[in-house]
């Protein structure tokens, strides 16, 4: 009996300290209802309140590891920490939390009221705030690389006007909390079209730069403003911008310059399956595809080649299919094989440069459109029903 003790004592101190190791993990503590109160104890705490499901706190995750990480070495007199507040309802009602994220600063651990946090949700603005009410310095970030084009008023002309390119133009002010809660997602777009040679993200600091900010009638900050190119998928010329005036998420940002640039990115850098596509070519590729006659296929296939050609040598993505019509001739396994092996190299893509995944992927994308559609029943059967979600 005394053995079984001592063995049930020993797993559950291993357990503690496991459990212990994975909450402390990217040095921003993870809390719940029943550790709350023993991991704060009198130690003055940022507690982030978010939700998994929520938009804002994705967007705000890396930023506040970024904030665990400068004071890691601070935790005997801060803690950086953070709750799942829609998964936890005892939580979210315990601190009253109606929306997500919401940041609360608890000033001498949980025996003081907690004061809500309504500053940036920028690292620096967040750093400050935490030195002002600790006296402790985090330490600097490494500062990460920028995809974002910094433009003033000396080269403005260059860069935009006068770039041949696409380029969507953030003004802003340095002190504007809107701007800052902006960067991050700001940045990530910037990374999504880092390999658009024809699409440039930029930023300008209207407080300094005032002649530009002045000629384009900018009065609110942030402004953000699109000067496509003259040879742009959009009607505007450079010299008439376009106000941009949609939301403010990653996915409204890269929509609106997938529309008005002729591009196909989504969120994240990927192209979506629409990139790369010739409509004309996709609509005999597609009769291709539904046809069990092998005389049909055989006209389709000298159609989709013919019609393929006379994009010229120049339209690489018209070639693809001109390639993928004839090695369908050739083979009947080629479609099934070919589209295979591409998505295989998308997915193990970790060697791949970026322009090269961005062909392999025009070319799956390209190909699918010959493969036979996917059964309704089976694709229905892959369907999960999504729960309805109670939101705060």
């Amino acid at each position: 009996m005394l053995r079984k003790s001592i063995v049930l004592g020993a797993v559950a101190i291993l357990l503690s300290l496991v459990t212990s190791v994975v909450l402390a993990e990217g040095h921003v503590q993870a809390l719940t209802s029943e550790t709350f109160d023993s991991t704060l104890g009198s130690k003055p705490a940022l507690v982030e309140f978010y939700a998994p499901w929520c938009g804002h706190c994705q967007n705000l995750e890396p930023i506040y590891a970024q904030l665990g990480d400068a004071f890691s070495t601070k935790k005997n007199s801060v803690l950086i920490a953070k709750a799942d507040a829609d998964g936890d309802r005892r939580l979210a009602s315990r601190f009253n939390i109606r929306g997500y994220p919401t940041i609360k600063w608890f000033p001498a651990g949980i025996d003081a009221v907690a004061e809500d946090y309504t500053g940036g949700r920028d690292l620096q603005s967040l750093s400050d705030f935490v030195m002002k009410k600790t006296g402790k310095k985090g330490k600097a970030a490494a500062k990460a690389t920028s995809y974002v084009e910094v433009v003033t008023d000396r080269d403005f002309e260059q860069k935009v006007l006068r770039s041949g390119k696409n380029v969507l133009v953030e003004f802003y002010a340095p002190w504007c909390g809107h701007c800052k809660n902006l960067a991050p997602t700001y940045e990530k777009v910037a990374f999504d079209f880092a390999h658009e040679k024809n699409v440039v993200v930029a930023k300008i600091d209207a407080t300094v730069e005032k002649n530009s900010a002045s000629k384009y009638g900018v009065s609110g900050y942030p402004t953000i403003k699109f000067f496509p190119s003259t040879h742009s998928h959009s009607s505007s010329s450079s010299s008439s911008p376009i106000a941009y005036s949609g939301g403010r998420s990653e996915q409204d940002l890269v929509n609106f310059l997938n529309q008005h640039t002729g591009t196909a990115r989504a969120p994240g850098g990927k192209l979506l399956s629409t990139a790369g596509r010739i409509p004309t070519l996709d609509t005999i590729a597609s009769q291709y595809s539904l046809s069990t006659n092998a005389e049909d296929k055989k006209t389709l296939i000298a159609m989709g080649i013919k019609a393929a050609n006379e994009f010229g040598e120049e339209n690489r993505n018209a070639k693809h299919y001109a390639r993928v019509f004839e090695k369908a001739g050739q083979s009947d396994e080629f479609i099934g094989l070919e589209t295979a092996r591409l998505a295989k190299v998308i997915q193990e893509s970790t060697n791949v440069t970026p322009t090269k995944l961005d062909d392999f992927t025009v070319r799956h994308n390209i190909i699918s459109v010959f493969a036979p559609p996917v059964p309704a029943q089976a694709a229905s059967d892959d369907k999960v029903e999504e729960p309805e979600r109670e939101e705060l």
